[in-house]
């Protein structure tokens, strides 16, 4: 191992210094097969057995939900998770994912110490590096890129992680504006929707409502708390659930009524639903009145959007169409269309979510008990900082102006990709990742490959060796989230309440992990701006809960602290965050962005004969990519399948179990066929988060397909979402 690594006199490695490590020099490399670097047998440092039990309060980690539970501790070492029964979010409960989180902290496949690329990318040779060693390079390649091609030529984006906002604050104070979020490949079209209709993202109350129509979410496998739950509960007491979808999930298997609709055509069944609601004098006159814009146009527009015609472009009867509205009418205002979470879909998403939030408002349910709400948030403090100012950084973003009405502070991963391998309008040579895997979450994999070879240097925290983290040229191990102090975090949890939770170490960090907080405030350090780190988690925390004392106390004595009280009814009377000050039904504010002002309807491409469309979803137990090497998971599932309906199969000759090829013009890869009625028959579909090409992790390495090796990358054009529903693939036999 060569230690004797040239020093700057800050103490940073030189770029010369840099470029020697990078060598590919086999004799440096502590190992070419990455399984002894890798797969060690993990053991819980224990420290001095005291044989002693305790029970911790603390939040899971294995999916965005962060639902409250106790870890069990015996002799310092985990030995199960229960759910919280304080915790109104998760309704006393944990899901296999949750429960499975002991797996990740004992995982074979963790990252135990800094690693350093050798040779090629994606070979799998590396090299131990000490932490110091680890953080000067890194941050001489932050400092070295910042001077060559200004702070935005390097690149931040961290996913759902209550230490995120520590990447973010890294990037504001380093002076780099191109930071993007994990989001953007897939719900910132539904957040663009509602918030340009309403002012503000609302929650859907389906523990109370009466008539939900589930366009798309799949609820009941993609698990967001309490909805999931609560829809249950909802259907026990008497609420119809309709669901839309191309494929028969686990939620269509519950509904009422399934309806296996074209892909594509939502925005259809929803403007013909609002064309039966105004032309039937069955909306909410008195609210539409008092608290809605330009429902005249909108009555002008919806005229041609009959049911009839929207039965010929979703395959809906047009009687079923005309039935569900006046259905919803009669139940409303505890009725709804569920906004859902996932809205990466097509080129016009924002515009397909706005058709949502127009039926909603029709139907007056903003507000109400079984309708639309905003429970109050907590609002907590925080430690401010200024952001330095570079007079030769440029104006922008990287992907400014590639998307109508982008979020800046979200950006977008397929349009700043876009940039970064054009090198327009700038050169970005740096990338900073912490906990999100686009090489497997971001359509069109070889794309992300194009983009990281554009690259000087890329770093890349997190837990295990990601197909993202093996394509970086330095890694840097994190713990699990049992490991670590986190900040507070507010939440809002719809119909129960909204609250705030927080996280303790379960037991000490194992290996050389270090959590993010620590890296950026070691690397700020480094970079002469250690003020803007000046403080420690507790300092964070009791800035966040100054002016909180109550919600200290819960945390303490309960580990979560829940707002209870009336969530609708809250907003009786006041102004709409919208142009016109109500709910936009008409938007003005598009019209002066060249967008439409109500959702126009485009048919989706057609599907020719032997192809399909493929399009994604979740299971239960799967969190994108985040879960699907983890061996009590695994066991569930230990690699996707590609649902195909009998008819296309039987006329390609596939049967089930078979081996396929599925491509497209971003790319092929390979899995067994399940040859089922559960999918259109111009439909497929595979889970996300196998065909890994990463071999640090060892259960799922090469097995089954990547989706985002086949998903071609459109974009939203209001959000600059990622739109994973515009590809249409060939399956074949394998022979």
């Amino acid at each position: 191992m060569d230690n004797q690594m040239p020093k700057t006199k800050k103490g940073m490695i030189s770029r010369r210094g840099f470029l020697k490590l990078s060598a590919a020099a086999a004799a440096a490399a502590v190992s070419t097969d990455p399984s002894r670097v890798l797969h060690a047998l993990v053991t819980a440092d224990t420290g001095t057995v005291n044989h002693q039990n305790r029970s911790i309060f603390s939040a899971c980690d294995m999916c965005f939900n962060k639902c409250g539970l106790i870890a069990r501790v015996q002799d310092g070492v985990l030995k199960k998770l229960d759910p919280n029964p304080h915790s109104m979010k998760s309704r006393g409960m944990l899901c296999a994912r949750g429960n499975a989180g002991v797996r990740q902290l004992y995982d074979a496949d963790r990252l135990k110490y800094p690693l350093l690329r050798k040779g090629g990318r994606g070979q799998g040779k590396w090299q131990r590096l000490t932490w110091d060693q680890a953080l000067d390079l890194c941050a001489e390649q932050m400092d070295r890129i910042g001077r060559e091609y200004t702070r935005c030529g390097f690149l931040f984006m961290a996913g759902t992680d209550m230490q995120s906002t520590f990447v973010h604050r890294l990037a504001a104070v380093y002076g780099s504006y191109n930071v993007i979020s994990h989001e953007s490949n897939c719900l910132l079209s539904r957040n663009r929707a509602f918030l340009d209709t309403y002012g503000v993202v609302p929650t859907a109350d389906v523990l109370n409502s009466k008539y939900v129509v589930m366009p798309g979410a799949n609820r009941f496998e993609a698990l967001v708390t309490p909805d999931s739950i609560d829809l249950m509960t909802a259907i026990r007491n008497d609420c119809k659930l309709v669901v839309l979808d191309p494929r028969f999930t686990k939620t269509a298997a519950h509904a009422h009524e399934w309806y296996p609709i074209k892909p594509g055509t939502d925005m259809a069944f929803f403007l013909a639903v609002a064309h039966v609601l105004i032309t039937e004098d069955l909306f909410d006159n008195e609210f539409v009145a008092a608290k809605t814009h330009g429902i005249e146009p909108l009555s002008a527009h919806v005229q041609q959007y009959t049911p009839e015609w929207a039965a010929l472009e979703t395959e809906i009867p047009a009687r079923d169409i005309r039935r569900i509205a006046r259905e919803m009418a009669a139940a409303a205002p505890r009725a709804m269309v569920y906004p859902g979470r996932r809205s990466s879909d097509y080129k016009d998403s924002t515009q397909i979510r706005r058709s949502y939030a127009i039926v909603n408002a029709l139907l007056g349910n903003w507000d109400r008990e079984g309708g639309l709400i905003v429970p109050p948030k907590i609002k907590t403090g925080t430690i401010p900082f200024e952001e330095p100012f570079f007079d030769d950084n440029p104006e922008d973003r990287v992907d400014a102006g590639r998307a109508q009405m982008m979020f800046d502070e979200e950006g977008s991963f397929k349009h700043t990709r876009d940039a970064v391998i054009e090198g327009k309008p700038y050169p970005v040579k740096g990338w900073f990742t912490y906990k999100t895997n686009p090489m497997q979450t971001g359509a069109n994999r070889q794309k992300t490959m194009q983009m990281i070879d554009q690259l000087d240097f890329m770093v890349s925290v997190d837990i295990t060796m990601s197909d993202t983290a093996w394509m970086a040229d330095l890694v840097l191990p994190a713990p699990s989230y049992l490991e670590r102090q986190d900040p507070v975090s507010a939440f809002m949890a719809s119909s129960t309440c909204s609250g705030v939770i927080t996280r303790d170490p379960i037991v000490p960090p194992m290996f050389e992990s270090k959590p993010v907080f620590w890296i950026t405030k070691e690397l700020a350090k480094r970079l002469d701006l250690a003020e803007h780190f000046n403080f420690t988690i507790d300092d964070f925390r009791k800035a966040q809960l100054k002016d909180l004392p109550e919600v200290a106390t819960a945390l303490e004595k309960e580990g979560v602290y829940n707002v209870v009280g009336p969530t609708h009814g809250l907003h009786e009377g006041k102004r709409f965050r919208t142009r016109s000050g109500k709910i936009e039904l008409f938007n003005a504010r598009y019209m002066d962005h060249g967008i439409d002002p109500m959702p126009v309807y485009t048919p989706p491409a057609a599907v020719p004969q032997n192809r399909f469309r493929i399009v994604v979803g979740r299971n239960a137990y799967i969190t994108q990519s985040a879960s699907t090497n983890n061996s009590l998971l695994w066991e569930l599932e230990q690699e996707n399948s590609l649902w195909i309906h009998p008819d296309p199969a039987r006329r390609l000759g596939i049967r089930n179990g078979e081996k396929v090829t599925v491509e497209s013009r971003a790319g092929s890869d390979v899995l067994k066929a399940l040859v089922t009625e559960k999918t259109r028959p111009d439909t497929v579909y595979m889970d996300t988060g196998f065909g890994a090409i990463s071999k640090g992790l060892s259960k799922i390495f090469g097995k089954g397909a990547c989706i985002a090796e086949v998903l071609e990358d459109y974009a939203d054009a209001v959000s600059g979402n990622m739109a994973m529903h515009e590809t249409l693939v060939t399956v074949s036999r394998v022979a």
